[in-house]
């Protein structure tokens, strides 16, 4: 599907859905073209070719649709891969959405295979508001990829939320299921911060990197986004030494619920040595045995055994063993 937002000085902002003669909007003077692109059909794909004329190698990096996070400068456009980041659910985990972005003289191409909310706002706004459009194609170009990192912060606080949850099943009655947690919640952090590196790195080159296609002004504003990507992945590191502490806290917490039983049952087998050993001492088959005969016998050895048996445990409350 593509909808595509024009605008021209005297007529405003005009909405216009599927293929059009793309080569004579972007021929008029101070026109701002953006095409947005969304699950592209083949015959919707070959406007990038045919009006466009983009390189068959940035074509193919969008055809893949597991390109790293680049931007590269073909003089006559810039071509940026970035990545949109959602956290679906703590079994579920990140979904990472790729989109591409085409910045020329008057007109921005994008490109995407999933839907996402950022899009609907996007459009929205440039519907709505014209600034988006009449400031040019290299300022809607920064809006989109400022908006994408903005929703970065909306996936760090589903994060930290998830986070403070396991922490608090930690501190209560852990089980295999807060091990899962933690676990799944690493990988997604980990995830997380190698979509974010490379981000940073791109977006560092937007904001000091001469581009002609950029004003000096805007590159200020990438220095901007630069500063909330770093601050996304220190947040990340953050949360990521939280499970770790976590993870610790649970172990030790497992080791100290073994350590417990085990005190228990090694109570217990202590107890019983003792009776064991009168049993089986009066238990054995001597006809010549003295005890044999005496007529309150059983009754003096059960009295015994709990004499014993009584002792111990007045002596481990003593030495505080329970």
């Amino acid at each position: 599907m593509i909808r595509s937002f024009y605008y021209l000085p005297d007529e405003g902002v005009r909405i216009i859905d599927g293929i059009a003669d793309f080569d004579r909007l972007i021929a008029a003077e101070q026109s701002v073209l953006w095409i947005d692109m969304s699950k592209p059909t083949d015959k919707e794909s070959f406007v990038l070719t045919h009006d466009f004329k983009f390189h068959p190698l940035a074509i193919e990096d969008v055809i893949s649709e597991k390109s790293r996070t680049k931007i590269d400068d073909y003089e006559r456009y810039l071509f940026l891969v970035f990545h949109l980041v959602d956290f679906v659910g703590r079994q579920e985990g990140l979904k990472i959405s790729e989109l591409d972005l085409f910045l020329c003289r008057n007109s921005l191409v994008t490109v995407r295979y999933d839907d996402h909310r950022i899009f609907d706002y996007l459009h929205s706004r440039a519907e709505r508001d014209e600034r988006l459009m009449t400031r040019g194609a290299d300022f809607l170009f920064h809006a989109i990829v400022d908006t994408a990192v903005d929703n970065y912060n909306s996936t760090l606080d589903i994060i930290e939320y998830e986070v403070d949850q396991v922490e608090e099943d930690v501190l209560g009655q852990p089980d295999e299921e807060t091990l899962k947690s933690i676990f799944t919640l690493r990988r997604d952090i980990v995830q997380l911060k190698r979509i974010t590196m490379p981000q940073i790195e791109v977006v560092n080159q937007l904001s000091h990197q001469d581009y002609p296609l950029i004003s000096d002004n805007l590159r200020r504003y990438f220095s901007d986004i630069h500063d909330h990507l770093a601050r996304v992945n220190d947040m990340a590191d953050m949360h990521r030494e939280i499970l770790n502490s976590s993870l610790e806290i649970y172990y030790s917490s497992v080791s100290t619920k073994t350590n417990d039983i085990i005190k228990v049952l090694t109570i217990l087998t202590a107890l019983f040595i003792p009776p064991t050993f009168l049993v089986g001492l009066w238990g054995m088959n001597f006809e010549n045995m003295p005890e044999l005969h005496f007529e309150h016998g059983y009754f003096i050895s059960l009295g015994l055994i709990l004499l014993v048996v009584l002792g111990m445990i007045i002596f481990f409350r003593k030495k505080k063993w329970i």
